[in-house]
C-alpha cells in the first residue's frame, strides 16, 4: 500500500490512503490549529480501533450485539522520556455477556494486526529522492 502526504498548512497533514484521506495537526501548544489528531494519537488510535474490529468480528460470528460493548485504551508514559511504557486495553462488556466466551474474545482480540506489528516490528528505510 502507498500513502502519500501532502502538507496544506501550518502543521497539518493529508494523507491519501487509497480513497481515504487522513488529516493530523498538532495541539495549539505545539503550533498547530488543533483541527485534528495528532499523528501519535493517531497512531494510539488504530491500536485501539483495531482491537474493536476485533470484537465486531468475534461478536458478529456468534450473534451476539457488539452495540453495548466499549474497549478503552489507556497508555503509560516515562515522566523523563515522555514515552509509552504500558498500554492497557479494556474491553468493557454488559451484563448479560456470555461468560463463557470472555476468554475466547480476548484471544481474538490478540490477533490484532496492529499489535501484533508492533510487537514484532517491520524494518524501517527513510530516504530522500529528488522528484522528477
Amino acid at each position: 500500500m502507498e500513502i502519500t502526504v501532502t502538507f496544506p498548512g501550518n502543521k497539518l497533514t493529508s494523507a491519501q490512503a487509497g480513497s481515504h484521506t487522513v488529516l493530523t495537526d498538532q495541539s495549539v501548544m505545539a503550533g498547530g490549529d488543533g483541527t485534528a489528531p495528532a499523528p501519535f494519537t493517531l497512531f494510539l488510535t488504530s491500536l485501539v480501533s483495531c482491537a474493536g474490529i476485533y470484537v465486531i468480528y468475534f461478536c458478529e460470528k456468534r450473534g451476539i450485539p457488539a452495540g453495548d460493548i466499549k474497549v478503552i485504551q489507556r497508555d503509560e508514559r516515562d515522566p523523563q522520556t515522555h514515552r509509552v511504557t504500558r498500554i492497557t486495553i479494556e474491553i468493557v462488556l454488559p451484563a448479560d455477556f456470555p461468560e463463557k466466551y470472555k476468554k475466547a474474545l480476548l484471544n481474538t482480540v490478540d490477533l490484532c494486526a496492529v499489535k501484533k506489528t508492533m510487537l514484532d516490528p517491520p524494518e524501517f528505510d527513510v530516504r530522500t529522492v529528488t522528484a522528477g
